[in-house]
């Protein structure tokens, strides 16, 4: 079964994508989302987060402490760099447990970090979703009543669109969603005709 990767910056829209490709019947994994599980229900994940942020990275109730994380990883680098070591081998995992039950032609494996992860390297193609950076702004602090500079701080530690698109098989420009469900169709239809010819 073939992987697709989906990955574009945050606000662009890459969840919004994917359940456009998950109506027409494409598996989707979406790595945040389990990465966030994984991070709450692996005995080892806690620990070992515990030893990079302290105690307080567990709310009293057993849910991350997002505030103190978010606090921690947009200054500092290094520790961003020391929980992605983390999660992601973890999350590499259990994606290829789930492949294993999937059905179809191919699956999507939603990721913001494809590329700064090398997770790309194992896809058979990759999607970026992009969109304009004053969209993308205005969604995100929207969504998760934020602020402009704290947008900016997670825009500033991800590639460049003009990066992602270099290295993408396809693009899906996220603006007008009735625009972007027609683009969805049709790299549906090119990668499922590419399947067929064994591209």
């Amino acid at each position: 079964m073939k992987i697709v990767g989906l990955t574009g910056g945050i606000g662009s829209g890459k969840t919004t994508v994917a359940n456009m490709f998950n109506q027409l019947g494409v598996p989707i994994y979406i790595a945040d989302v389990e990465a966030k599980q994984l991070m709450v229900t692996s005995k080892e994940i806690q620990e070992e987060l515990i030893e990079l942020f302290g105690s307080t990275v567990y709310l009293s109730n057993g849910d991350l402490n997002k505030k103190l994380i978010a606090s921690v990883i947009f200054k500092d680098k290094i520790a961003l760099n020391k929980m992605n070591h983390i999660v992601h081998p973890r999350v590499a995992q259990h994606f290829k447990l789930w492949l294993n039950e999937q059905k179809g032609h191919y699956v999507i494996k939603e990721s913001a970090i494809l590329f700064e992860n090398g997770g790309y390297k194992n896809c058979d193609f990759v999607i970026t979703v992009t969109a304009p950076k004053d969209k993308r702004l205005a969604r995100v602090i929207s969504r998760d009543n934020t602020t402009k500079e704290k947008v900016e701080a997670i825009i500033n530690n991800q590639w460049l669109d003009a990066e992602k698109v270099k290295h993408a098989n396809y693009v899906i420009n996220n603006v007008d969603l009735h625009d972007t469900q027609k683009q969805v169709n049709t790299v549906n239809a090119n990668i499922l005709l590419k399947i067929s010819k064994n591209l």
